[in-house]
């Protein structure tokens, strides 16, 4: 089973605001975005995308998906992690103390009252659970940098505080293979 993940493109949000679930368009014609990911697909060899693409709802994510094909499965358990009264705030405006302290507990601090980050990667691994675990075939899915981060440190079995801090541009493609029941990467940030 190939599982092919794909971080939505770059944002029309202003450098360093804090936007996680705000729903936010994309900065450059969405058609001439699912051209340019689909010709990089196809120079990579990505499998083809049989059944339809996964996707959250925010338009960043569901444009790209709905531009690539007919049939698209939105699930909002694919949304970006809820940042709470965060949301749609410079990080440079946000109390230092607070970035702090949620950053002294990654996993589970939620000091701007939105989720902590095991609360959204329980949500995520749920829909994991359900949309891949007795596939054979592959699964194409466009989603947020937090979503491909907490997939990709529970299929390679890292912990999410490290993955978190992999690099992954705008459009970026990791794809995974599971070969004997064992996930192996096959491109990151690609």
């Amino acid at each position: 089973m190939d599982l092919v993940l794909i971080r939505h493109p770059e944002v029309a949000v202003e450098a360093g605001v804090c936007y996680g679930q705000t729903d936010v368009p994309l900065r450059r014609d969405v058609r001439e975005l699912a051209s340019t990911l689909t010709t990089r697909m196809n120079a990579l060899s990505v499998p083809a995308c049989i059944d339809g693409w996964h996707t959250s709802p925010l338009r960043r994510c569901a444009s790209l998906a709905h531009a690539l094909a007919t049939g698209t499965h939105v699930d909002a358990r694919l949304s970006e992690m809820h940042f709470g009264a965060w949301e749609g705030r410079k990080w440079d405006a946000i109390d230092h103390a607070l970035v702090d302290a949620w950053a002294a507990d990654i996993e589970h601090a939620r000091p701007h009252g939105g989720e902590s980050l095991a609360q959204f990667a329980d949500r995520v691994l749920a829909w994991f659970r359900e949309t891949c675990a007795d596939r054979d075939g592959a699964v194409h899915v466009i989603a947020h940098a937090g979503v491909v981060r907490v997939l990709a440190a529970h299929l390679l079995g890292v912990s999410r505080e490290n993955a978190l801090q992999w690099p992954l541009d705008f459009g970026a493609l990791a794809w995974f293979r599971r070969v004997r029941g064992q996930w192996l990467l096959v491109r990151w940030n690609a």
